[in-house]
């Protein structure tokens, strides 16, 4: 896996991280190797209500979050991503139906318009960002 100067952590890295598989080693591996490391903040949002939907304990859910908070910066959108959102989402859109794959969600947009505010890799394996210049893959090939 190659090291990129910044990177961003989606949701589906921080599951594989906190589950503690194969992907999410390769994950911390890139954050550790990156100078710097960021995660937009809806990716809080989503990581609490997928646990939340799975009936975690609130105590586990911020520890979780706070584990977050500690290893990476979580950055706010701002004008400059919200634009960027917008034009992500209409890119991501039209490449899940070429793929055939299900509509993106805005949070997916936010996510890779952070990334490319950022200069940023992505660190996913999210199906929506394969193959994507963005992408730092560690999702099954």
């Amino acid at each position: 896996m190659k090291t990129a100067a910044a990177v961003v952590v989606d949701s589906y890295a921080w599951i594989e991280i906190f589950i503690g598989s194969v992907q999410g080693e390769k994950a911390m591996e890139a954050i550790q190797k990156a100078e710097e490391a960021y995660t937009p903040d809806i990716v809080l949002a989503e990581i609490a209500r997928k646990y939340m939907r799975e009936g975690a304990k609130e105590n586990l859910i911020q520890q979780r979050l706070k584990t977050i908070e500690e290893t990476t910066e979580v950055t706010p959108i701002d004008t400059q991503t919200a634009i960027e959102s917008a034009k992500c989402h209409l890119q991501l859109t039209e490449k899940a139906k070429k793929e055939n794959l299900t509509a993106p969600s805005l949070f997916d947009a936010i996510i890779l318009a952070t990334a490319k505010t950022l200069n940023a890799k992505l660190i996913t394996g999210d199906q929506h960002f394969k193959g994507l210049n963005q992408t730092l893959w560690i999702g099954e090939t």
